[in-house]
């Protein structure tokens, strides 16, 4: 009953309600419940803001500790307890280039608003007016961060087009953009940018920045090589284009690394921050190199930039897990993941691809090939896994091109004996899924 009250005005702009139809009533680490009491293996995570998952006790000792108190608990910009706390935690973990030379920008709630803050002061900074993203990008669904996005479906019907900015091929192996077999993809993407830079007939002025994330998560958590991150700064120190590195997802250990450039180890000249980095609180933050910050006060405002309990909550989330060696536990996780993955891939050709970084790890579903070739994306096929998985108490989301990526984001605290749960839980749904699609099981 609460939930079909609920789906009688809510809108149908509304994507995870729509498919995971409970109402859910509390929940505590990996683990949520809803209110007919049925238990799920949370592998969504609130798409990756809650890096501790439900209810951290410390965490929440924090924030009631601090609603408690008669501390501000909104403050705008103004300097507080909190936000000097947070900052000098952030600023410590920070690569060293962008702690020792950094500024901090806390922009509205959501990564939305610090994609807009990044994009707005990069074309502040050079006084060009165009950008260069990615195809399969997601940077947000404000206007600005919109336009950037690859996704066609969310901007089209409303005007939002991409005369702001240049797609790119993102270098996308499993279906090579350049039609090759995936050896080459990293190589042709780079020297295609290259091309745009540097072709006087490219038909592309040069950008006010180029916008990347080094894993696209909701285009189909497709990781970026090492060696591609690497050419790909180079290429913007030489053409003298500012780098943004959208990290609103993989920030704050979700890759096996506390943030995902320090794979290749490059400095952007602009890091975006959001979700984990509040501590499952809404924050968001730009941090970029001291020598972009001419824009005068108001160029970027917003009433809660200043989020205390975010702050409270991500200073607490980065001590606990710096200290519980979470970051190193993502990256062991996500390999036993990626590894059971990969088995049940090979009992299912229907997993085409299996890839990812730390607990951030997509499965490609496909149908399989007769011949050369990755097979056709198959969403249907991948919303029909994900449905039986929540049946079976565990909630995944799907994404990609097609849908057909289902995509794994649990928490950074998910140990081995709940991936096992989690992997068997998956190949019971494929078995299930593919039984009632009547394909052969292989």
């Amino acid at each position: 009953m609460p939930y079909n009250y609920l789906k009688q005005l809510e809108s149908n702009a509304r994507t995870y309600g729509g498919t995971f139809d409970r109402v859910f009533s509390s929940g505590q680490g990996v683990r949520v419940r809803d209110s007919g009491g049925k238990e799920y293996i949370d592998c969504l995570a609130n798409a990756g803001a809650l890096p501790l998952g439900h209810n951290h006790p410390e965490v929440k000792e924090a924030v009631v500790r601090f609603v408690s108190s008669d501390s501000i608990q909104q403050a705008l910009d103004l300097a507080t307890p909190a936000k000097v706390e947070f900052v000098q935690e952030l600023f410590s973990r920070l690569p060293s280039n962008l702690r020792d030379k950094g500024r901090i920008q806390f922009c509205g709630p959501s990564g939305s608003d610090a994609v807009e803050a990044a994009i707005k002061l990069s074309k502040f900074y050079t006084q060009r007016p165009k950008i260069i993203a990615f195809h399969g990008a997601y940077h947000g669904m404000t206007a600005g961060a919109l336009g950037a996005m690859g996704n066609l479906l969310p901007k089209s019907a409303i005007g939002v087009d991409a005369g702001g900015v240049h797609f790119a091929p993102y270098p996308y192996k499993f279906r090579c953009p350049f039609g090759t077999d995936g050896n080459q993809t990293d190589q042709l993407s780079i020297n295609y940018i290259r091309t745009i830079l540097s072709d006087p007939e490219s038909g592309i002025p040069k950008p006010a920045a180029m916008i990347v994330e080094a894993v696209q998560g909701e285009g189909g958590s497709i990781p970026a090589s090492v060696e591609w991150l690497r050419a790909l700064r180079e290429l913007t120190v030489e053409f003298d284009v500012p780098l943004i590195v959208d990290e609103v997802q993989t920030g704050l250990g979700r890759t096996g690394k506390l943030f995902a450039i320090e794979r290749a180890g490059i400095t952007p000249d602009m890091l975006v921050l959001s979700k984990a980095i509040g501590g499952g609180y809404p924050l968001s933050v730009l941090v970029y190199d001291k020598r972009f910050d001419i824009w005068p006060p108001g160029m970027h405002a917003g009433t809660f930039r200043g989020n205390q309990l975010a702050m409270i909550a991500g200073s607490a989330t980065m001590r606990i897990i710096d200290r519980d060696g979470l970051v190193e536990n993502a990256n062991k996780m996500g390999q036993v993941l990626m590894e059971g993955l990969t088995g049940i891939a090979q009992r299912y050709p229907v997993f085409g691809d299996v890839r990812g970084l730390g607990l951030m790890v997509g499965v490609e579903v496909v149908k399989p090939s007769e011949g050369k070739g990755p097979g056709l994306p198959d969403g249907a096929l991948a919303k029909a896994v994900k449905l039986n998985c929540f049946e079976n108490g565990l909630i995944i989301e799907t994404g990609g091109r097609n849908g057909c990526v289902l995509r794994f984001l649990p928490p950074l605290i998910v140990t081995e004996s709940d991936i096992g749960k989690i992997l068997e839980c998956v190949e019971q749904a494929v078995a299930a899924s593919l039984r009632n699609d009547n394909i052969r099981v292989m």
